[in-house]
């Protein structure tokens, strides 16, 4: 496959340890936040220094940093965002993602090194857009989540090869138009567009008549609906048709999740874009992983066409929850590992690492503290423990527990 270049796999990262497990499994870039300007308050930020030591951490390891500055800021905070951006600037961000016209003058003045990505949340979806956005200055757009891949190619068609096109690829949806909501304003007095969306289109909708306080009326047979509630996106099966479109990087969403998801996300879109460059087949085990992280029910966004809603409930599934983190192993497998949830001797668990392995099943063996003594159960959060692995494994190597049920809702479903 011809491509003007290599396609990135652009993974989230709320967090130094989202950070670090999005690089360690194999993204070419991240994108991350610092304490203001961001779509996602909630994610986590990274201040000052720890910008900078993030920015140096990834770059000693050839991976790009792009930071979000994508709100819709008022004056008051217009005034103050030419220091923030020298301090980007600074700390030696690759590129800064924006979504308003004032944003992107003033990251062209006072960081003038750094790429400007115009954010889905300005809605490009057509080339005479992403042509003008280029004009200002703009090296990529992040087109609207609303296009379908035969769009995408006609954009491709007509824009400067020079101009790169980024796209999602697996995360959440929003059910408002690239993200531009009122709903959680109106509802909760929460600004979506100030990053603090309290997702108002997950909650549960019934009817109340207005001279019947308390009594609620059932939208359907079966109660209440979730009437905006959307679906997910997942796209592992199709990496070779976007890349043929011509999208230049490949976005996966999720700042707000966990260190796991980013880890297992970022792996197996890393193994796909691999193989559609390769020309070779992906191995069903990658889209198997895709599965095992907490997601709601799958489509294929827009880009086949209406992903249809998920109406019944806004429920996340998973299969495995984490049992504990590799911190150090040695040739012989001898393991030094922190906990994050319960496990015993006897247990039935999986290794996965990065680097290109399958997930490798075992079976628990002995575990012992940091003192060396055998124990039960690992119950206790974060206990640093040893035990053996079936194989050496590297730091950040995950072992994980599948659920004694799995819950239902895997499909990845093409409208």
């Amino acid at each position: 496959m011809e491509q003007a270049r290599r396609p990135e796999v652009l993974s989230p990262a709320g967090d130094r340890e989202k950070l670090v497990m999005a690089v360690t499994y194999g993204a070419d870039a991240v994108y991350l936040a610092g304490p203001g300007y961001g779509m996602r308050a909630a994610a986590g930020s990274f201040g000052p220094r720890d910008m900078v030591r993030a920015v140096d951490w990834c770059h000693s390891r050839g991976v790009k940093v792009y930071v979000t500055v994508n709100t819709i800021p008022t004056d008051e905070q217009m005034d103050a965002l030419p220091a923030y951006l020298e301090s980007l600037a600074a700390a030696g961000a690759d590129g800064l993602i924006v979504s308003d016209l004032g944003v992107l003058a003033l990251a062209k003045k006072y960081a003038p090194r750094a790429a400007v990505h115009i954010s889905t949340q300005a809605g490009v979806m057509n080339a005479g857009a992403a042509r003008a956005f280029y004009d200002l200055g703009a090296s990529r757009v992040v087109l609207a989540r609303e296009m379908g891949l035969d769009q995408i190619a006609e954009i491709r068609r007509r824009v400067p090869a020079e101009l790169e096109l980024e796209a999602f690829c697996h995360g959440a949806m929003c059910v408002s138009f690239s993200g531009r909501c009122v709903l959680s304003d109106y509802l909760a007095g929460r600004e979506a567009n100030q990053g603090t969306c309290a997702q108002p289109c997950r909650w549960r909708y019934r009817l109340e008549e207005e001279k019947r306080p308390g009594e609620y009326l059932d939208i359907t047979e079966d109660g209440g609906t979730y009437l905006f509630n959307s679906r997910d996106m997942c796209m592992i099966d199709h990496v070779p048709e976007l890349l043929a479109a011509g999208v230049t990087s490949l976005k996966i969403e999720g700042r707000t999740k966990s260190a796991y998801y980013a880890a297992v996300v970022t792996n197996a879109y890393r193994h796909a874009v691999d193989a559609a460059l390769a020309g070779t087949a992906l191995d069903p085990v990658w889209r198997e992983e895709v599965l095992s992280v907490s997601h709601r029910p799958y489509s294929t966004g827009f880009y086949f066409g209406q992903p249809g809603q998920y109406t019944d409930d806004a429920r996340y599934f998973s299969r495995y929850d984490v049992a504990a983190v590799v911190e150090s192993c040695d040739s012989e497998g001898n393991a030094v590992v922190t906990q994050r949830n319960k496990f015993a001797p006897g247990d039935e668990l999986e290794l996965l690492m990065p680097g290109g392995e399958k997930p490798i099943q075992f079976i628990s063996g002995e575990i012992r503290d940091e003192a060396g003594q055998p124990v039960p159960a690992a119950s206790h959060p974060k206990m640093v423990l040893r035990l053996k692995l079936p194989v050496p494994a590297p730091r950040y190597a995950v072992l994980r527990k599948r659920r004694t049920e799995d819950k239902p809702g895997h499909a990845v479903e093409t409208a």
